[in-house]
C-alpha cells in the first residue's frame, strides 16, 4: 500500500524574512522548485555542519534546488532579530531564511530536533525528512531523482531564485573569536597590550596592540586551506589558539597551535616566521566508525573549537563530537580524552561523561584543574583527577541568568572561560551578553559586567580583563576591581512543544530508509545502534540503554509527570553494487520534552531518515 502524499504546509513565522530583500516567501510561488526546508538554530554545532554540506548541493543544483532556511530558536537569544541577524552574517548563509521565534512553522511539520531537513518535490509535497547531519551523499541521489522524474513530468521548473544577498558593512574585525597573547618569538615572553585575535569571519588572525589597531595579519583573508607564510595560508572561520612550552615549540618547530574550525584542522604556527602549516587533521569531518586516536595527520578531526595545554598535552575542545581529544606535539598522534560522544551533561570518570559542544577552555594557576565552557548544557564544568564535573549548569534545556549559589545560578550559552588572578574563573556569558565570575572557594556565581554583544573569550591583561566582543567586532576592557554589575534574574526552559505521552507503555520508532543506490551496511556488525536515557531517570521505569534495533517499547512512571527522553539513534549504509562500497552513517541525538498524562500518545516516531 502505498502512502498517502502530504502537502507541505505554509511557512510562517513573526520574524519576518532575511535574504529575500525584505519579501515574504510562499510554497505557492515556489512551485516547480524542488525545496530543502532546514530547521536550524545557530547555537547548534550540527546544524552548522548541514550548512556546510547543503553549500555543494545549492552549487550543484542552483537551477532547481530552493533552500529555505527556518530559524528555530533554541535560547532566548536566538529569538532576537537582530542576533538571527548577525547568525546568518556570520555564517555566511545564501539562501533564504525565515525567522521563526515562536517556532510556528517547526511545529507545523512537527520538528521535534535541530537540525532537521524536509525536502519538498516540484509539485508541493513533502518527500522526505531527516534528522542529524551525514545526510550529503543522500541527498544527492534523491535530488538527482527527483529532476529526471519531475522533468519527465513536466512539473519542474528552472531558472530563477528568491536568494537577496544582503548588504554587509565590513570592519576591521569581524566576529572575531577567540584571544591569546602574542608572543615575542626568541625573546619567549610577553608583551603587554598586544594579541592575537581569531578574526573568524575574514578567516584569518591578526596581531592587535592596546589602541584595537591591526600589526599583522595572518592569512589571505579569503576562505581556504593553505599552508605556508603569512601571505599565503588561508583558514576556515578558525577559533581558538594556545601557546605551547617553549621546550616543546623548540622540538615542533612552531610555538602557537590554531584551531582551524570549519576546516576540521590544527595548523601550526612560527610566530617569528609567520609560516604556517597543517598539523593535525584530514580536512575531513570526522564520522561515527572513523578512528579516534593514532598518527595526528591520518585521524579526522571535527570543529576543533578550543585549546588548551594540560599536564603534558594539547587539549581540543572536539565541539563538534562533544568531546575533549589531545594532541601531543612531540609525537605528533592524538587521542580522546573526554566524553563518549554523546551530548547532555553527565559527570564521572572522563571515558564515560557526557558534554555538549565544548567551546572554552582555560587552565588553573596551579594546573590541576581545566575549566570548560561547555555551551550546549549551559555549564561551567571542570576535569582533574580524571574526573568531569559540573560547577554550574543543569542541563541540556534550563538556562537564564541568575547570579548566587552554583547550585541555583543559570548561565546561557557560554563560549569561554579565563582564569582570574584570584583563581575565581571568569565566565564569558555568551548569550547573556555578559561576564560572571564563579568562585571555587565560595561556590559562588556573581556578574562582572553585562551588555555586551556575544563575549567569547577574554584574557587578563593586568588590573583588566580584554574581552572579545564577537558580535561587537571589536576588543572591550572590563576593570577586574570594579564593583560587581546586578542583572534582573531570569531561568528559562528551551519553549519547544512538549508531547503528551501516556503513563506506562510508550512505543519508539526511529525509522530509517537508506537513500537510493543504498543499503544497510551490516559488513562489520549491526547496521544500527539506538540508545535511550531520560530526565529524570526515574521517568524511565524500563527500556533504558542501548541496543542495535531501532525501535523499542518504553515503561514511562505514572509519578513523574514531566521530563526529557534522550534518543540516540546512528544507521549505517553502504554504496550497492560496488567492490569496494563507501559507508554512509547517518545519526542523530534527540531531547524530546514529554508530559506524562492519561489519554497521551503511546507511540513516539522520531524519523533518522524516513519517506514523506
Amino acid at each position: 500500500m502505498s502512502r498517502p502524499r502530504v502537502h507541505a504546509p505554509e511557512l510562517i513565522g513573526t520574524g519576518g524574512w532575511l535574504n529575500t530583500g525584505g519579501r515574504p516567501l510562499s510554497l505557492a510561488e515556489l512551485r516547480g522548485k524542488i525545496l530543502i526546508l532546514d530547521f536550524w538554530t545557530f547555537c547548534c554545532i550540527n546544524c552548522l555542519h548541514v550548512l556546510d554540506e547543503l553549500r555543494e548541493l545549492e552549487e550543484k543544483y542552483a537551477d532547481v534546488l530552493v533552500v529555505i532556511g527556518v530559524h528555530s530558536p533554541k535560547f532566548a537569544h536566538e529569538a532576537e532579530h537582530a542576533a538571527v541577524v548577525a547568525a546568518v552574517e556570520r555564517y555566511d548563509v545564501r539562501h533564504p531564511v525565515l525567522d521563526d521565534p515562536e517556532l510556528a512553522t517547526w511545529s507545523r511539520y512537527t520538528i521535534r530536533a535541530w537540525p532537521t531537513l524536509v525536502v519538498v518535490d516540484p509539485e508541493g509535497y513533502i518527500v522526505a525528512q531527516l534528522s542529524g547531519e551525514g545526510h550529503g551523499h543522500g541527498l544527492d541521489s534523491l535530488l538527482a531523482e527527483l529532476v529526471a522524474a519531475h522533468q519527465a513530468k513536466g512539473t519542474l521548473r528552472r531558472g530563477d531564485n528568491p536568494f537577496v544577498p544582503p548588504s554587509v558593512p565590513d570592519s576591521e574585525l569581524r566576529f572575531p573569536g577567540k584571544i591569546i597573547r602574542w608572543p615575542l618569538g626568541d625573546r619567549g615572553d610577553d608583551q603587554r597590550g598586544r594579541y592575537l585575535v581569531s578574526d573568524s569571519k575574514h578567516h584569518s588572525l591578526v596581531v592587535l596592540d592596546a589602541a584595537g589597531d591591526v600589526l599583522t595579519r595572518i592569512g589571505t583573508g579569503q576562505r581556504g586551506r593553505a599552508d605556508g607564510p603569512a601571505s599565503a595560508a588561508q583558514f576556515s572561520e578558525p577559533q581558538g589558539m594556545c601557546r605551547l612550552p617553549a621546550e616543546v615549540a623548540a622540538a615542533a618547530g612552531y610555538d602557537v597551535v590554531i584551531a582551524d574550525t570549519v576546516n576540521h584542522l590544527l595548523r601550526g604556527l612560527d610566530s617569528a616566521s609567520g609560516e604556517v602549516r597543517t598539523v593535525a587533521g584530514t580536512g575531513i569531518q570526522w564520522r561515527p566508525g572513523s578512528p579516534t586516536r593514532g598518527p595526528a595527520l591520518d585521524v579526522a578531526l571535527s570543529s576543533p573549537w578550543d585549546l588548551a595545554w594540560f599536564g603534558d598535552r594539547l587539549v581540543i575542545a572536539m565541539a563538534g563530537i562533544h568531546q575533549l581529544w589531545s594532541f601531543d606535539p612531540r609525537t605528533n598522534r592524538v587521542d580522546v580524552l573526554a566524553g563518549t560522544g554523546h551530548e547532555g551533561l553527565r559527570d564521572g570518570p572522563a571515558a564515560l561523561a557526557w558534554l555538549a559542544q565544548p567551546s572554552g577552555l582555560a587552565v588553573s594557576a596551579d594546573h590541576r584543574t581545566l575549566w570548560i565552557a561547555d555551551s550546549e548544557v549551559s555549564a561551567l564544568r571542570r576535569l582533574e583527577h580524571g574526573e568531569l564535573l559540573t560547577a554550574v549548569g543543569a542541563g541540556l534545556f534550563e538556562f537564564g541568568h541568575r547570579d548566587g549559589s552554583a547550585g541555583q545560578a543559570l548561565l546561557q550559552h557560554p563560549l569561554g572561560v579565563c582564569v582570574l588572578p584570584d583563581g575565581s574563573i571568569a565566565i564569558l556569558d555568551t548569550y547573556n551578553g555578559a561576564v560572571r565570575r564563579f568562585d571555587p572557594a565560595s561556590g559562588e556565581v556573581s556578574t562582572l559586567a553585562t551588555g555586551l554583544a556575544e563575549p567569547s573569550d577574554a584574557i587578563v591583561d593586568g588590573d583588566h580583563l580584554i574581552v572579545v566582543e564577537s558580535a561587537a567586532h571589536r576588543l572591550t576592557s572590563v576593570l577586574l576591581g570594579a564593583a560587581g554589575t546586578s542583572a534582573a534574574a531570569s531561568a528559562y526552559r528551551t519553549q519547544r512543544p512538549q508531547t503528551a505521552v501516556a503513563p506506562g507503555g510508550l512505543r519508539l520508532e526511529v525509522p530509517f530508509e537508506p537513500p537510493a543506490g543504498q543499503k544497510l551496511d551490516d559488513r562489520d556488525g549491526p547496521p544500527s545502534r539506538l540508545v535511550v536515557s531520560a530526565t529524570p531517570a526515574a521517568l524511565l521505569v524500563s527500556g533504558a540503554g542501548a541496543g542495535t534495533e531501532l525501535s523499542r517499547d518504553l515503561e514511562l512512571a505514572a509519578d513523574v509527570p514531566e521530563g526529557v527522553l534522550h534518543v540516540a539513534a546512528m544507521a549505517a549504509s553502504c554504496d550497492e553494487g560496488a567492490q569496494f562500497a563507501a559507508c554512509h552513517v547517518h545519526q542523530q541525538d534527540w531531547g524530546v520534552p514529554v508530559t506524562v498524562v492519561a489519554g497521551g500518545a503511546t507511540e513516539l516516531v522520531l524519523p533518522l531518515r524516513g519517506a514523506g
